[in-house]
């Protein structure tokens, strides 16, 4: 995991630049097929991406744990929202999911609208 979420942004921005920049069709297709993914349709943005979130932490990867907790909060979900997928991710994940919750969390941590109310 990137320290903090401007290094993740950067190493992201860089190297999507660097994939998508290679000419492979393969690659650009998939990337432009991902972004269509959650693009409003029969569900919207917003609940696409939270559930883009918690087929992350089932499956385990903590960058794309981080990209959905980012869109998560630039789509409006509220924290307790959040938490809520969360903890579905968890029981469908069972324990070994336990890490990238913390991460997510974590993260959370760092986003004006998934910070906690104080």
């Amino acid at each position: 995991m990137a320290d903090t979420l401007a290094d993740w942004n950067k190493f992201r921005a860089t190297m999507n630049e660097e994939i998508l920049g290679s000419g492979h069709l393969g690659m650009k297709r998939f990337f432009a097929l991902d972004h269509q993914c959650y693009e409003k349709g029969a569900l919207d943005s917003k609940t696409k991406e939270l559930l883009g979130l918690v087929a992350s932490c089932v499956l385990r990867c903590d960058d794309c744990i981080t990209y959905h907790i980012v869109r998560c909060a630039e789509e409006g979900w509220k924290r307790e929202e959040v938490i809520d997928a969360l903890n579905v991710a968890l029981i469908v994940g069972g324990s070994i999911t336990i890490p990238h919750v913390r991460r997510a969390f974590a993260r959370m941590g760092e986003l004006d609208g998934l910070k906690a109310d104080k």
